[in-house]
């Protein structure tokens, strides 16, 4: 067998399976974790854009390693032990700056330590190959990056389509195959726009369950440290990894659960597929016996207004390096940075207090119900070329792929986005979401949901 076929060969029987890597797989086990993560290696190095750094060392020790151990017949750390992971390039790696996608902070201090994150993830053997390409200090969910590129969404192989930010590369580096899993930040919906966008399962988990220190923030009251897998079951297997707390997600059928399906903003003006893919999987969820209620949440129309975290925090942690840099910024994120400047600290106390009421209001109305759902997005991945073209194009898309998920970074929830296409068409996502701590549930539901779906089928 020849290296590239010896390639193809672990594509076919593990990456494009989209099977739980909790799980035996059929045909994993015939392969070194060395190949899978060569194979890796070298996907990762053709992958333009996807990829800022490599690390071809560490992860190579890393696969040697889980298979040195699997040869003693020692159990692994994790059933993530020598397997190809990437993590976002705002993370911290001991020993190298942290640049999160900018060009400004390539001169930075190197980091000191790794991430808590990071730690955490190399703890569980983790072949971590390489950090990826993301939006200029994460605030878009476009996903272009005028400085390394712009990774292109492995959906379609005809149109250059965004994969959806700002965590770019992580999912492009789940989507075509090359890891397992990819560690991002949401802070307006940065985990799921882009597994919605290229067909992927992403879990926002309620914010303070992960550390977000070793991370270049955005919003220091709204960023949550979170992944990107093929399934439920991966979620909640990196979660407890990068959490350090494994949730006790209990089994819970389909039937009898009560789904608060909004009837403002998170319907509005959805494009075609996105309402017939969504539309399909309502039915589908019905047929099996979930109880979806259409309700009012007329806070939800508030949220835009209220919500001006990102700017404000984001303009307190750049103000200075904008002063002598703002020249090497992708301008449209300093222009959005800038507008955090007018807000005074009393108007910004006051905001905190609307927020605090606004989610005793959401949750009161949320609570006679198991979880929310709605379309994770309204619309499907625009070309490349006409977002970075236009101005007027960019940030009529980025206004409605934040549109619904910030909503749930505001209620300090938790949330989750599964895919609901059908198969060979543009990826649509299905958005599960609940408040604060209830993550277990919500993940609970989401197996659930995943299953009669028919992700798999």
């Amino acid at each position: 067998m020849s290296h590239a076929d010896k390639i193809v060969s672990i594509d076919l029987a593990y990456f494009l399976m989209k099977k739980p890597i909790s799980q035996p797989i059929a045909g994993l086990t015939e392969h070194s974790r060395r190949e899978l993560v060569d194979a890796a290696l070298e996907a990762a190095q053709n992958a333009r854009a996807v990829f800022t750094r490599l690390y071809p060392e560490a992860a190579r020790a890393a696969a040697d390693h889980a298979d040195a151990m699997r040869a003693a017949n020692v159990q692994a750390a994790s059933p993530i032990a020598g397997l190809p992971v990437s993590i976002k390039d705002l993370l911290d790696v001991a020993g190298e700056p942290t640049t999160a996608g900018s060009t400004v902070l390539a001169g930075a201090p190197p980091a000191k330590r790794d991430a808590p994150v990071v730690q955490r993830l190399r703890a569980a053997g983790a072949a971590i190959i390489g950090k990826t390409n993301m939006t200029e200090f994460a605030f878009s969910g476009i996903g272009l990056n005028p400085h390394f590129g712009t990774p292109a969404n492995p959906c379609d192989s005809e149109v250059a389509r965004i994969p959806g930010g700002s965590s770019a590369g992580a999912a492009v580096s789940v989507a075509a195959g090359i890891c397992v899993a990819a560690i991002g930040s949401d802070t307006g919906g940065s985990i799921r726009i882009p597994a919605a966008l290229c067909g992927l399962v992403g879990f926002k988990s309620t914010a303070r369950r992960v550390p977000t220190a070793g991370a270049i923030p955005l919003s220091t009251t709204l960023d949550t440290i979170c992944a990107m897998t093929r399934s439920v079951d991966d979620c909640i297997l990196i979660d407890s990894l990068i959490a350090d707390t494994p949730l006790a997600v209990p089994n819970l059928p389909l039937k009898g659960l009560r789904l608060a399906l909004p009837t403002n903003l998170m319907q509005d003006d959805l494009e075609p597929h996105v309402a017939a893919s969504f539309s399909a999987a309502l039915s589908r969820l019905s047929a099996a016996g979930a109880v979806i209620s259409e309700i009012a949440l007329a806070p939800l129309d508030e949220c835009s207004t209220l919500n001006k975290f990102p700017n404000v925090e984001a303009y307190a942690w750049h103000r200075t390096l904008l002063e002598h840099g703002e020249a090497q910024y992708d301008q449209r994120v300093s222009r959005r940075i800038k507008y955090g400047a007018a807000m005074r600290a009393a108007e910004y106390i006051d905001m905190q207090g609307k927020r605090a009421a606004w989610i005793t209001r959401v949750e009161a109305l949320l609570a006679p119900y198991d979880a929310l759902i709605a379309p994770t997005v309204p619309i499907v991945a625009p070309p490349i070329a006409l977002l970075d073209s236009s101005d007027d194009a960019f940030f009529s898309a980025n206004a409605k792929l934040l549109r619904n998920t910030s909503t749930i970074n505001f209620l300090d929830g938790c949330a989750i986005s599964l895919p609901c296409h059908a198969p060979g068409s543009l990826p649509v996502g299905l958005m599960l979401a609940a408040p604060a701590m209830h993550d277990a549930r919500l993940l609970a539901i989401a197996k659930a949901v995943e299953e009669n779906l028919g992700i798999y089928d």
